[in-house]
C-alpha cells in the first residue's frame, strides 16, 4: 500500500468531515498467554488511512487547522525496548515516511491533542473495545463542552466515522484490487495443492499444514482466518477448527481456507471427496449447491440488489431439498416461514477486504444495497445435513444415508462496470474435476 493512495483517502476523507476532527487509533497487543503476544495485526481503517503498521499508534486528521491536517503521535525510538521487541519507525522518521504534517511521540498525546480538536464542530471517533482510550475520549469532548459555553466553538457532537470511511473501504481502488487477486491466487494454489494431498488415512491437520505451508511459501502474510479443515460429519459445523480428525476414503472433505497479503484477504470454500467418489448422496446435494452458487453469481451485477443473490440460492436449495423429498410442502411457504433452515443456516455471502467479513451495508431500511464496482464479496451456499438434524414438525424424518453430509462452495468475485470477475476461479468445483 503506497503513501499516495493513504495521502489521496485521507483527503477525501477530510473533504467529507469538513469542520470535524477525526481521530484513529491503533490495535492494542493482544496476549496469547502469560507475557506471550500475539502478532501484532493493525487495525483496518488506522491502516486504510495511514499504512501504518505498529501499535501505541494514534492518528488525528483536522482539516480546518491552520498548520497540521495530518498529525501521527507514535512510539518513540527507544533502543532498549527495540532489542526485545523489534526496531519502530520512531517520530522524525514516521514524518518522512508516512507524509504527515507533525508527528509527537505517543507521550505527548494528552498535552497536543486538544488544540487540534478546540476548534472544530465535532469529534470522529469509533467507541471500539479499547475502554481505557474511550474514556480518554470522552474526557476530551467533555473539556471541550464544558468550553463551549465561554468561547462559543467547539465539538457539540462525538461521531462515529465509521459510515464515512467504511462506505469508502467498500468500493476497492486499483491497488486494493491487486493486493486481493494476490491473495486469491495464493489461495486457490493453496487449495489445489490440498485437493492433490488429501487422501484416505491423512489427519486434518496434515492437510491444513499443506494449505498454509502454500501460503507462506508464496510470500502471504499468512491465514487470513483460522483454516477449516473438515471431514466427514466435521462439515456440518460451519466454523470447525479442531482439524484433527483420521479421513476415510468416501468422506467428503470441507476447506475453508484464504490467506492475507498485506492485511488483503481471500475466502476460498470447496468441498470435495476423499478418494475421488462421491456417494449418490453426497453427489445430489452438491449439484444442488453448485447450481445455487452459480445462478447466484450470474446476478452478480452493478445495480442489482445484494440481498437478490441470497433469495435465488435459497429457492434453489429449497427446490433441491423438495425434489429429494428431504423437506414437503409449498416452496414460498418454505421459505417465509425459514423451515428449510436445519439444511442452510447462514447467508449467502459477505463483504471482503481488510477484514475477512468486511465493512459496508448490506440494507438501507427494508431496500437492499445496489451492487456497485469495485466492491467484492464471497457467494457460499451450502447444505449441511448434521447427524442430528431435527426438523419443524410436519416434515419428514432424514433417512441415515444423508446425514453427516455438509458441503458448502465459496467463491470471491468483484463487480466491474459490465459484470463481474471470479477472482478464486483457479480451484475446480465441477464435479468432473473432482472425480477419479
Amino acid at each position: 500500500m503506497t503513501q499516495a493512495e493513504c495521502r489521496q483517502r485521507r483527503d477525501r476523507l477530510m473533504d467529507k468531515i469538513g469542520q470535524g476532527t477525526a481521530i484513529f487509533c491503533s490495535a492494542p497487543m493482544a496476549v496469547m498467554h502469560n507475557d506471550v503476544e500475539y502478532n501484532f495485526r493493525q487495525d483496518s481503517d488506522f491502516y486504510y488511512l495511514t499504512g501504518f503498521n505498529e501499535p501505541e499508534a494514534v492518528a488525528v486528521l483536522a482539516p480546518h487547522h491552520d498548520q497540521h491536517r495530518y498529525v501521527l503521535f507514535v512510539q518513540p525510538k527507544d533502543p532498549e525496548r527495540e532489542t526485545w521487541t523489534g526496531y519502530r519507525v520512531g517520530v522524525e522518521a514516521a514524518k518522512e515516511r508516512y507524509g504527515a504534517d507533525e508527528v509527537y511521540s505517543i507521550t505527548e498525546l494528552s498535552d497536543k491533542l486538544t488544540q487540534y480538536v478546540e476548534k472544530a464542530d465535532r469529534i470522529y471517533y469509533h467507541l471500539g473495545r479499547d475502554q481505557s482510550f474511550n474514556t480518554k475520549m470522552l474526557k476530551l469532548w467533555q473539556h471541550c463542552l464544558r468550553r463551549y459555553p465561554r468561547t462559543g466553538q467547539g465539538p457539540i457532537a462525538l461521531e462515529d466515522p465509521g459510515p464515512i470511511v467504511h462506505g469508502m473501504r467498500q468500493i476497492k481502488d486499483p491497488q486494493e484490487l491487486n493486493l486481493m487477486h494476490q491473495a486469491a491466487t495464493i489461495s486457490a494454489a493453496a487449495h489445489c495443492r490440498a485437493m492433490d494431498y488429501a487422501r484416505g488415512g491423512c489427519y486434518e491437520y496434515q492437510v491444513q499444514a499443506e494449505i498454509e505451508h502454500s501460503f507462506r511459501l508464496a510470500g502471504a502474510m499468512g491465514p487470513a482466518y483460522p483454516s477449516i479443515v473438515a471431514s466427514g460429519d466435521n462439515a456440518c459445523i460451519l466454523h470447525y477448527t479442531e482439524n484433527k480428525r483420521q479421513m476415510q476414503d468416501g468422506d467428503l472433505l470441507l476447506i475453508d481456507a484464504g490467506c492475507a497479503v498485506d492485511y488483503y484477504n481471500a475466502d476460498i470454500t470447496r468441498t470435495f471427496p476423499v478418494g475421488g467418489r462421491f456417494s449418490d448422496e453426497q453427489r445430489l446435494l452438491y449439484e444442488i449447491v453448485l447450481e445455487a452458487q452459480m445462478q447466484a453469481i450470474a446476478l452478480a451485477q452493478p445495480g442489482q440488489p445484494y440481498q437478490a443473490m441470497h433469495e435465488t440460492a435459497v429457492r434453489v436449495i429449497v427446490d433441491g431439498l423438495l425434489d429429494l423429498g428431504l423437506l414437503v410442502g409449498d416452496r414460498d411457504t418454505l421459505i417465509a416461514e425459514e423451515t428449510y433452515k436445519p439444511f442452510y443456516m447462514h447467508r449467502t455471502g459477505h463483504w471482503l477486504g481488510l477484514d475477512v467479513h468486511d465493512v459496508g451495508i448490506y440494507q438501507h431500511g427494508e431496500t437492499s444495497h445496489q451492487l456497485e464496482p469495485g466492491q467484492v464479496f464471497t457467494v457460499e451456499p451450502g447444505i449441511y445435513v448434521s447427524p442430528t438434524i431435527q426438523l419443524a414438525e410436519g416434515q419428514p424424518e432424514v433417512p441415515e444415508p444423508w446425514r453427516g453430509i455438509g458441503i458448502r462452495i465459496e467463491d470471491d468475485l468483484v463487480i466491474t462496470e459490465t459484470g463481474h470477475e471470479v477472482l478464486t476461479s483457479g480451484v475446480p468445483k465441477a464435479i468432473a474435476d473432482l472425480t477419479r
